[in-house]
């Protein structure tokens, strides 16, 4: 019995000394992230085609790793609401019969995301799902070179609604509400082109699938 007693006490000493396994209601969790932004930016439709693109022509977009920084509101421990700030830069470039043709450059993208996380309680490892909306902002977005050789002077690009799918896990590294995170998104994102000529007459216009997996990783500050 005593020998039972002792190893109750030192199961119980160990577990009040191990890092927080779950977030109290009202917690608020900032995280600093390196992100990798793999997106797609296939031609999902041609609305407008007066440059005469062959019907084959494809696009698509470059990846880029940016810094990123998450905030997550704790509802319960359970649940959590997070939100995401971030830029990232993209430019378009040709496929199948217009391959390496400089379609768009500078499209500066703000993904304004938030999910809806339900999370785990998996020992040392909290591993978490959530869904939630999301719109991207365009700016700053110009016609390529190619795209300026056949007539187009101006770009614009239409700020759309989506929805984003998200999992990962948070490892506290002690009990002071440090540790660090894991992340992947999968987006679910389209958006309209519209090239321009100088007289203003809308020359080419195309629906593009974009639905790029995001994937951060970095550390979290909980207070």
């Amino acid at each position: 019995m005593k020998k039972l007693t002792i190893a109750a006490a030192l199961a119980t000493a160990t577990m009040l000394s191990s890092p927080a396994l779950a977030a109290d209601a009202g917690t608020v969790q900032v995280k600093l992230m390196a992100t990798g932004v793999l997106p797609d930016g296939k031609i999902d439709k041609v609305n407008i085609n007066a440059v005469g693109l062959p019907a084959t022509t494809q696009t698509t977009a470059n990846d880029n790793v940016v810094p990123t920084l998450a905030i997550d509101y704790y509802v319960s421990p359970a649940i959590s609401v997070e939100t995401i700030c971030c830029f990232t830069q993209h430019h378009v470039t040709g496929a199948g019969p217009i391959a390496g043709a400089d379609v768009a450059q500078h499209v500066l993208i703000l993904p304004a995301t938030v999910t809806l996380k339900y999370h785990l309680d998996a020992g040392p490892i909290k591993p978490y799902v959530g869904v939630g909306p999301s719109v991207f902002f365009y700016f700053d977005e110009k016609p390529g070179a190619t795209a300026i050789a056949l007539g187009a002077s101006k770009l614009k690009m239409d700020n759309k609604f989506g929805v984003a799918v998200q999992a990962g896990f948070d490892i506290p590294v002690n009990d002071t509400g440090m540790g660090i995170s894991l992340d992947a998104k999968k987006y679910f994102m389209k958006t309209t082109t519209h090239f321009y000529t100088a007289a203003g007459v809308e020359a080419l216009s195309t629906d593009h699938k974009l639905d790029p997996w995001v994937i951060s990783g970095g550390v979290y500050f909980s207070f």
